[in-house]
């Protein structure tokens, strides 16, 4: 491991355990035996490289933190705890561990493996982190669930529709973590 990945995986730690959140020790164990820490972020888009995820997570937790503040800064009602910012900012994307990893294929992406609980991304992350017993505020559980924002609704469901809006309406956190991954994702991590 690089002393870059070395570092990553550190601070990923350290937050997580900062929250004191019970359960914590659990997920980290399941982190390493899933080798998060070496999987790559996306198939091919952004931070497709060993390591990349947890690169993308603290990327996501260092643009929620500066949102969170400038949105604080705007509106000093607004509740949005340090510990949430950082369950829902580093967990987002723990599905894709098992997800991408493998070899390259010959169009340059990695392999996709959908046999482990094809469920959707948001749900199975909310799903994973709930099997090891971690606790998860409501708030934690919609940030993660609808992180990809419209991106997950289906064309003509309106119960997902209403779903979607009902959450974005009444979680603060949600619009954060789903802007700093779009943010990270899309300006932080794009390879020319």
């Amino acid at each position: 491991m690089t002393m870059k990945k070395i570092e990553n995986k550190n601070n990923f730690c350290r937050l997580l355990r900062s929250t004191n959140r019970h359960g914590i020790g659990d997920v980290i164990a399941e982190l390493e035996w899933l080798d998060f820490f070496e999987a790559p972020a996306s198939r091919k888009d952004h931070n497709a490289y060993p390591g990349g995820l947890v690169a993308h997570s603290l990327n996501v937790y260092r643009v929620a933190k500066e949102l969170s503040l400038v949105m604080r800064n705007i509106n000093p009602d607004l509740e949005v705890s340090d510990d949430s910012l950082i369950i829902a900012s580093l967990l987002h994307d723990i599905c894709k561990a098992p997800r991408y990893q493998g070899s390259i294929n010959t169009g340059g992406a990695y392999q996709k493996n959908y046999s482990h609980l094809p469920v959707g991304h948001g749900e199975k992350s909310v799903i994973m982190l709930l099997r090891l017993g971690l606790e998860l505020t409501d708030d934690e559980i919609m940030a993660i669930r609808w992180h990809m924002g419209a991106w997950q609704i289906a064309l003509h469901n309106e119960e997902m529709q209403q779903d979607y809006i009902h959450a974005t309406h009444n979680c603060p956190l949600l619009s954060i973590i789903e802007a700093a991954d779009k943010l990270a994702a899309q300006i932080l991590e794009v390879t020319k």
